[in-house]
C-alpha cells in the first residue's frame, strides 16, 4: 500500500492534480449533498457550509497527502503558509498595499469625475470589520490553493514561466465559470483576473515562497472592495464607458482596473529580493 502511494508522486503534474481533487471531492459530497438538500432554503447558509467543508478538507488532504505521498515534515510550510515574523510583515504590507491601490483607483476616478461618492449604507465599522475578514478568509483560501498548492504541483514538472502562466490562467478560469450569456457579458473580467493571478505569483516568488504578501494584497484588494460595493459609497456618472470603469462595477473587469494590476506587476518584477 505504502508503495502504491509514494508512485502517485511519479505521475506527471496533471495526473496528481486530478487525483488530489477527486480524493477531496470523494470526502466532500457526503456531506455537500445532504445540506444542499435540506438547508436548501437558506443558500447563504448553504454556501458557507458547504465551501468551509471544502476548505477545511483542503487542508487536511494537503497535510495526509503531504506526509503519506511526499514525505514531508512539514506540508503547510511547503505551500508557503510559514510561521514567522518576517511572514506576518509581508501579510500587513500587502493587506496595506492591496487597500491603497482599491481607493486609490476610485478616488482617480472620482477626480476624473467618472464617479460620485455617497454616505455609506451600513456603519463604518461593520464595513471595516466585515470587509477585513471577508477578504482575510478568501485570499487565505484562494492563495493557499493557487499559489500553494497548485503552483508547487505545476512548478514540480514545469518551467517557472510555464507554471506561472499555467496557475494564472487556471485561476481566471475558475473565477469565471458562469452559464454562457454571463461570460460573455462580463469578458473583460478575465483578462483582469488573469493579470491578478500573476501579479500574486510574482508576489510570491518575490518572497522565496512565502505567501504573506499575496495573502495580504488579495486581502486587501478584496477588503478595499467589499467595503466601497456593500457599503454602497460610489455611483458611476456614466460619463464614460463601463469598460473603461469596470463592467458591473468590478473595478477589474474595466481598463482602469488593468492600468493599476499592469502598474503593481511592473513594481514587483523591479522591486530588489
Amino acid at each position: 500500500m505504502k508503495n502504491t502511494l509514494t508512485q502517485i508522486q511519479s505521475f506527471p503534474a496533471p495526473l496528481r492534480i486530478i487525483f488530489f481533487l477527486i480524493v477531496l471531492v470523494i470526502f466532500w459530497l457526503p456531506v455537500a449533498i445532504p445540506v444542499q438538500l435540506y438547508l436548501n432554503e437558506k443558500p447563504n447558509f448553504v454556501s458557507i457550509l458547504v465551501m468551509g467543508w471544502l476548505f477545511i478538507l483542503f487542508f487536511i488532504c494537503i497535510k495526509v497527502i503531504g506526509e503519506a505521498i511526499y514525505q514531508q515534515s512539514h506540508p503547510y510550510q511547503n505551500l508557503g503558509l510559514v510561521r514567522s515574523s518576517r511572514n506576518g510583515k509581508e501579510l500587513l504590507q500587502g493587506l496595506s498595499l492591496g487597500l491603497v491601490l482599491t481607493f486609490s483607483l476610485f478616488i482617480l476616478q472620482g477626480l476624473f469625475g467618472w464617479l460620485n461618492w455617497q454616505d455609506n449604507a451600513l456603519p463604518l465599522w461593520r464595513l471595516i470589520v466585515e470587509g477585513s475578514l471577508t477578504g482575510l478568509g478568501v485570499a487565505f483560501a484562494e492563495e493557499s490553493v493557487f499559489r500553494g498548492w497548485l503552483l508547487n504541483e505545476l512548478e514540480t514538472d514545469y518551467s517557472l514561466n510555464t507554471a506561472l502562466w499555467a496557475s494564472a490562467i487556471i485561476f481566471a478560469i475558475s473565477h469565471f465559470l458562469k452559464p454562457l450569456p454571463v461570460m460573455l457579458e462580463t469578458l473583460p473580467a478575465f483578462p483582469g483576473l488573469l493579470l491578478l493571478g500573476l501579479v500574486l505569483v510574482w508576489a510570491k516568488r518575490r518572497h522565496q515562497g512565502r505567501l504573506g504578501l499575496a495573502i495580504g494584497l488579495h486581502g486587501g484588494l478584496v477588503w478595499g472592495y467589499y467595503i466601497v460595493d456593500v457599503g454602497q459609497l460610489i455611483t458611476y456618472t456614466e460619463t464614460v464607458s463601463p469598460a473603461i470603469t469596470g463592467i458591473y462595477g468590478n473595478p477589474i473587469a474595466g481598463v482602469m482596473g488593468w492600468l493599476f494590476l499592469l502598474g503593481l506587476a511592473l513594481g514587483l518584477q523591479t522591486q530588489k529580493k
